[in-house]
């Protein structure tokens, strides 16, 4: 209650000029609407709601921090919100506010469907009936799934992957026996189902061609796919799409799916950070992030340091802007940053590169994987590769894996080169990942 010493208040002032910023950028554009703002706050809820009761503004939910201090709170449009935000720092016990920037999940690229992606032979894996395509794919081979899962007698049981993204299709009959409870944040509701974001539903007897935002996936079996045209829907089936890909390397993990995108594949700060926290204190060992900021958000860098702490891997995407260049969660430390690369062993074209941050690399052209209402796409960019090296982690650290979580960068470190220093430590190799943790 005391003066506030000098060096505080030129981290105030500090803060406020920051924000002034970015308020700039990402509020100009919406006048109009709410000014949604993350803070953090050493009193807590009670010192949060005096504050909005001095201040105008409103608390919506708390993000999940172990401390009980971070907040999403609202000032309504009628506020001038520079001068919102002037009160807000002055108040007592605040320590941190920071703009709830949209997030968009990595935009992926479609190339020509080549031959095997039409392998809809049945095979059996791991109790379940999937297309052969599947199983067999290039991608798959190239980093030794099967090779791996037959040598070390392993599969990620014991394991738990949360997959933060737009969602699991619930019904897929290949991921449906592996999943767990998790929690959609973009609606507060339990279960994390992306289903609950589209109107339509698939005709069976129908057999229109499918047109769900061809620049991005392919879409199969267009037999039992619904129609479903428009931006708002040009990221739905991206989480079963992930989800599947992890399941392909670790078949027995379980799987979280937490909601924080919508359909359209834009999702809030806050509602990231709300899923990184349900992710560690809910049992995950591995969280896969197939998306990425372009900016830094001090939040999320201390929410993957709390979950670095409890020993959780965090895995994620590159980027697909053919750069070299930081993004985040990908650039912070402690996450496994993933680029992209062809059937062939090269970069692909797509993939952001560089070392800093670039860790390794896996597979993530045309990879075929499940979709909503048990059918298949195949994907093209760094959301598919990341999903590789998650079930990868999710393999070692697993039941016969031998591996802890101090372990695993060093044992994904042993990737295979393909000549390439723009890909950190090189292409994704599951066997020799778990060969390292039996040797250590």
């Amino acid at each position: 209650m005391g003066k506030l010493k000098p060096n505080t208040s030129l981290k105030r002032a500090g803060m406020v000029a920051c924000l002034l910023l970015l308020l700039t950028t990402f509020c100009a554009p919406a006048a109009q609407a709410q000014t949604r703002l993350i803070v953090r706050d050493s009193l807590g809820l009670p010192g949060l709601n005096l504050t909005c009761l001095l201040t105008g503004c409103k608390v919506v939910t708390g993000l999940g921090d172990p401390n009980g201090q971070l907040f999403l709170i609202t000032f309504p449009a009628v506020l001038n919100p520079v001068t919102s935000l002037l009160r807000l720092s002055l108040q007592t016990g605040i320590l941190d506010v920071e703009v709830d920037q949209t997030v968009n999940a990595v935009p992926e690229y479609a190339f020509s469907d080549p031959s095997y992606l039409t392998d809809k032979a049945p095979a059996s894996y791991y109790g379940a009936t999937v297309w052969h395509g599947y199983i067999a794919q290039p991608s798959n081979q190239l980093v030794r799934t099967a090779q791996t899962q037959a040598t070390f007698n392993v599969a990620g049981a014991g394991t738990t992957v949360a997959v933060i993204d737009t969602g699991v299709d619930p019904a897929n009959p290949v991921l449906k026996s592996v999943l767990v409870n998790g929690y959609d944040f973009t609606t507060n509701t339990s279960g994390g189902s992306e289903m609950n974001d589209v109107q339509a539903s698939p005709n069976l007897n129908q057999a229109q061609p499918a047109t769900l935002d061809q620049r991005t996936v392919a879409v199969l079996d267009q037999r039992t796919v619904a129609v479903l045209d428009g931006g708002s829907y040009s990221d739905f089936g991206h989480g079963t799409m992930t989800a599947g890909i992890v399941h392909l390397v670790a078949p027995e993990a379980k799987i979280m799916p937490l909601k924080a995108f919508t359909a359209a594949g834009t999702a809030y700060d806050s509602n990231i950070l709300r899923a990184i926290y349900y992710a560690v204190n809910n049992g995950a060992k591995v969280m896969n992030m197939s998306f990425n900021y372009t900016s830094y958000s001090p939040e999320l860098a201390t929410a993957i340091k709390y979950a670095n702490s409890r020993g959780v891997i965090s895995v994620a995407s590159a980027g697909n802007n053919g750069e070299h260049t930081m993004v985040y969660p990908g650039g912070l430390p402690g996450v496994i940053d993933v680029a992209s690369t062809s059937n062939l062993d090269v970069q692909s074209t797509f993939t952001n590169y560089g070392v800093p941050p670039v860790f390794m690399a896996a597979p993530g052209e045309g990879v075929v994987t499940t979709y909503p209402w048990g059918t298949y796409a195949a994907g093209w960019g760094t959301s598919f590769s990341t999903p590789f090296v998650a079930g990868t982690a999710a393999l070692m650290l697993g039941t016969n894996g031998n591996c802890s979580s101090r372990m695993v960068p060093l044992g994904l470190a042993n990737a295979h080169y393909i000549g390439n220093v723009n890909l950190g430590f090189g292409r994704l190799d599951t066997y020799e990942a778990l060969a390292s943790c039996h040797l250590l």
